[in-house]
């Protein structure tokens, strides 16, 4: 199957134009900063008075705290913590050769995705990840990874699975990342032996994992890896596909950010106030997931389409409801960030 991906490759992922980062990296940096710019603004409906004492007690200004926020929901796509390793070799990659062809961040985009066309995973989440085998809206490059990737299984470290000829575990990334991930589901090795049958965790439990590390210790740094999970108001990550204009999409997303007022205030006030979000309250503040499940629930509804249309009025029209939805849930989860800081 590796033989005839190797064949495909370079035709295929010119075509496919890149693989799942969702919002693009410099999006993801320019939603937190909206969001705590948006705060700066409206102190009377934020916490941002808590928020900026944060900042002060750490020595800096707000914009400081801003931008290491930013940086930190920037890089969680850089994350080296995935590894998948080959059937017959063995050997353990955290992307794969065609990936400077095709733009292809690295495997630890797959743990990036809530499925909403289907209900509960294997894991017992209510809503799964990542599953070749479980997708409805399977792209080009979701089929181009498959067929490079078929049989392959994910390292569990040294004296775990092996291919054929060798055990080149590199990362235990099942006893580490996918434990950390692995939040209130349960999960074995066996369940990530084919990758076409991998149940990825959801995006949500990776969010709910980094807020969990901050509640125990608080930094900014901590708070910027859950603010990632403005992926769930991208709705390739709710439907679920790598392809499907996936990259084309985030790109032109990034270009029209300014110039199409997608981080409009006006529009923020009113995501904010829409009923899509609530409030942060304690228990909000204690598990950030239902708040995150909302911010995906809330894409699905609205955003599928670009998936199928790269008109410009279609993705102006989703891209106004999306991303004035990410930067309001990214206030929301600083709100929630600014009621522990405050109460400890």
């Amino acid at each position: 199957m590796r033989i005839i991906a190797t064949m495909v490759v370079g035709a295929l992922a010119l075509a496919a134009g890149g693989q799942a980062r969702a919002w693009s990296q410099e999006t993801h940096r320019r939603i937190v900063l909206d969001a705590v710019q948006y705060m700066k603004n409206n102190p009377a409906t934020t916490r941002y008075a808590q928020l900026a004492a944060w900042a002060q007690s750490a020595g800096i200004g707000i914009d400081q705290l801003a931008q290491v926020l930013g940086q930190s929901a920037y890089d969680v796509d850089d994350f080296a913590d995935t590894y998948i390793c080959g059937a017959i070799t063995g050997d353990c990659v955290r992307a794969p050769l065609w990936s400077t062809t095709a733009s292809f961040v690295n495997y630890s985009s797959y743990w990036h995705f809530q499925n909403h066309t289907r209900g509960r995973d294997a894991h017992g989440n209510d809503f799964g990840g990542y599953n070749y085998s479980q997708l409805t809206q399977a792209g080009d490059v979701d089929e181009l990874a498959a067929g490079w990737l078929w049989n392959d299984h994910l390292d569990d470290g040294a004296g775990g699975m092996k291919g054929w000829f060798s055990d080149g575990s590199k990362y235990n990334t099942y006893g580490i990342t996918e434990a950390h991930y692995r939040i209130g589901s349960t999960s074995s090795p066996s369940m990530y032996q084919d990758y076409q049958n991998f149940p990825f965790q959801p995006i949500d439990n990776l969010g709910q994992y980094w807020w969990s590390q901050f509640l125990a210790s608080p930094t900014p740094q901590t708070v910027g890896y859950v603010l990632h999970t403005t992926d769930l108001l991208q709705p390739h990550h709710t439907w679920t596909s790598s392809g499907n204009n996936h990259s084309g999409w985030e790109t032109w997303v990034n270009d029209y950010y300014y110039s199409e007022g997608f981080n409009s205030p006006a529009l923020v006030t009113a995501a904010l106030n829409d009923g899509t979000f609530g409030k942060c309250s304690g228990g909000a503040a204690a598990d950030i997931r239902g708040v995150l499940t909302q911010g995906g629930a809330y894409s699905y509804r609205n955003g599928g389409v670009v998936l199928s249309s790269q008109a410009h009025e279609d993705r102006v029209r989703v891209a106004r409801q999306t991303v004035p939805h990410a930067i309001a849930m990214a206030v929301v989860v600083l709100d929630c960030a600014a009621l522990r800081v405050a109460a400890h």
